[in-house]
This record gives C-alpha cells, structure tokens and sequence, in this order.
C-alpha cells in the first residue's frame, strides 16, 4: 500500500513506467466509464488519459490495508482542453484494490463520472446540476 499511495502521489504524465511494477501482469482495472484487463492495456489507458489532459495528479487523503486488499481516498485535479475552459477541476473518489504476489491484480476506482465530466461541459453540465439538486 505504501509503495501505491507513493507512486500515485508523485504521478508524472510525462513517465508513467513507475507503475508497471505496481500492477500484476493480469491487473483488472475498472472505473465508472472503463474496464481494462492485462497491464499493457491498463499502460494504454493511462497513456490516453494522460495524453488528453494538460494536468492531473493525485492527492491521497488516506489509506489502508488489510492483508490482500486495500482501500485508498484521493481527490483527482485535472484540467483538459475541452471541459470547463480548460479549468482545473477536481473529483473526489477512493478505490478498491486487491493485491496478489504484492502487486495490485484488481484495482477499482468510485467517483461520481457527473462530477468529473458531464457537468464541466456547458449546457449538459447545468442539466446534470438540476437533477441532482432535484434528488
């Protein structure tokens, strides 16, 4: 756990190679928009994540483990072109992960997608607020 809440903290778009020894060659990864199996296609992902943003990093709030799983709270900052004039923004969330041969062979990730996405864009992000304002 300590080694994941210090790669994440310290993240760099630029040189993502830290994580391969994080994750299992047969991480699953799953999120509220994507499910990615093996590492070359999680190395994939986060290349396209990273490529699409002008920032992002990772601040851990807490986080534990217990034997074969572990939990971690985060608040995400980024900023991309297109969402919110190009604004940062920021997305609270925490994630699941479950650990084999000390590697992270599942990881899961909980935030709420309106949050990050659907209300940084201009008209579907008022329509979003509403609703949820409505609940």
């Amino acid at each position: 756990m300590a080694q994941f809440v210090r790669i994440y903290s310290q993240l760099d778009q630029q040189d993502l190679s830290s994580l391969e020894a994080l994750y299992h060659p047969a991480v699953v990864f799953e999120d509220s928009a994507h499910r990615v199996e093996g590492w070359p296609a999680l190395h994939d992902y986060f290349q396209r994540l990273f490529q699409n943003v002008t920032h992002c990093e990772f601040r851990i709030h807490q986080s534990m483990a217990d034997g074969a799983q572990g939990y971690v709270v985060w608040t995400m900052v980024f900023a991309h072109p297109k969402l919110n004039r190009g604004q940062h923004r920021e997305v609270q969330g925490c994630s699941h992960l479950t650990f084999q041969d000390n590697q992270v062979i599942h990881h899961r990730d909980y935030f709420d997608l309106g949050e990050m996405l659907y209300e940084a864009i201009p008209l579907l992000g008022r329509v979003v607020k509403s609703i949820k304002a409505g609940l």
